[in-house]
Order: structure tokens, then C-alpha cells, then sequence
């Protein structure tokens, strides 16, 4: 498995942030998001052994795993025996995915937070993708204009049935008052979120 870097944290995002978190970064992504702050993920990593991995997750006591990127799904191939242990030892996972690749096969052993990518990514998503996402599951949304917001507005119109948990989080730098405020005045069924690890001291 090619790894970018391992770490212990808080999560800084989704339905578990706050949360002590083992981060495991895969190599490689197939897209090239215009704010993307983890490039040096996008170069050839190291390549570790499933026994390796494990051994580091038990060894550093967390019972819950990220598994991000890049994108980590382009290695699905190597992913799933490593996820067929963490579910045998009762060890929670998520999955990062920026909606590109299918992940129902992923489903059984891990949440899956399908990250759609907005106008001012330059990038996107394969929508229908959203479709095969539960209740275990969430979907993020990365605001960096109104032009991606009225992108997300058309979105969630169209996938009504949606079932995971909607999570909104602006681009770091930009405005989160008018987001906010637009929020609550239009209704929306999200959760505005703020990037715990950008905050200093948390990494």
C-alpha cells in the first residue's frame, strides 16, 4: 500500500469531529482541486505492508481510523483486506473519497464521507455516486463562493432523497458570515462545519 504519512489526532471534520482520530494518508489522487491543501499527497508515498499498518493502528490505542488521501480508493484493491481486519477487531473507519470512484464495495466495513466537488475546485463529482450513500454515510460540500453554493442548493434539489448527513464547511479564508447567514435564512438541511485542524495547535 503506498502511504503518504500516518498521525494521531482530532478528527477535524464530518459526524466525528472532535474525536481522537488515527489518520492514515494514502498516495496518488486523480484530481487537482484549485484549494486543495494536501498536494504533497499527490507524489508516489511509501510502500508499507497491510501487517505494518495494523501493527501501527494497535499499537497507538485509537479505535477509530481516517483513511484519506488523496484519493484512497485507487488503491481499493489493497484497501479492502486492510478494512476486512479493522472490522474484525470492532475498529471504526472512514473513508475520504472525492466522489469519483464507486465505493459501495467499501460499505461494509467503513462510513463513507463522499466529498462533492463544488464549482471553484476546477473538479467534479460523479453525482449519481450519491445515490449508493447511507445513513452511515455523510456528504460534504467546500464552499468558496456563492457560484458553489447555488451548485450545492441545485444538488441537494436533485438528490432529495438523499440519506447520509450533509455537512457544509467554507474554504478556509473565505467568508463564513454570509454562508451562515444564508444557511439559516434559506432552511437548508445541512451542518455548517469549520475545519477543526486548521485551527493552531491541531494538526
Amino acid at each position: 500500500m503506498n502511504v503518504t504519512e500516518t498521525f494521531v489526532s482530532l478528527q477535524g471534520e464530518g459526524k466525528h469531529q472532535g474525536k481522537p482520530c488515527f489518520f492514515l494518508r494514502l498516495s496518488g489522487c486523480n484530481l487537482r482541486c484549485a484549494w486543495c491543501d494536501t498536494t504533497y499527497a499527490f507524489e508516489k508515498g511509501t510502500e508499507r505492508s497491510i501487517e505494518d499498518i495494523i501493527k501501527e493502528i494497535s499499537e497507538s490505542k485509537v479505535r477509530y481510523v481516517c483513511i484519506t488521501g488523496g484519493e484512497p480508493l485507487l488503491q481499493k484493491n489493497e484497501l479492502l483486506p486492510l478494512l476486512t481486519i479493522l472490522s474484525a477487531a470492532e475498529i471504526a473507519v472512514d473513508i475520504e473519497t472525492n466522489g469519483t470512484i464507486g465505493f459501495t464495495d467499501v460499505q461494509p466495513s467503513a462510513s463513507v464521507c463522499m466529498d462533492v466537488k463544488c464549482p471553484s475546485s476546477g473538479e467534479m463529482s460523479d453525482l449519481s455516486l450519491l445515490n449508493d450513500l447511507t445513513e452511515n454515510d455523510s456528504v460534504k460540500f467546500v464552499i468558496g463562493d456563492e457560484a458553489d453554493y447555488i451548485y450545492m442548493v441545485h444538488v441537494l434539489a436533485s438528490y432529495k432523497n438523499l440519506r447520509a448527513e450533509i455537512f457544509v464547511t467554507p474554504v478556509y479564508g473565505t467568508d463564513t458570515k454570509w454562508l451562515v447567514e444564508t444557511i439559516i435564512k434559506e432552511h437548508l438541511p445541512v451542518r455548517f462545519q469549520i475545519q477543526l485542524h486548521k485551527l493552531e495547535g491541531i494538526q
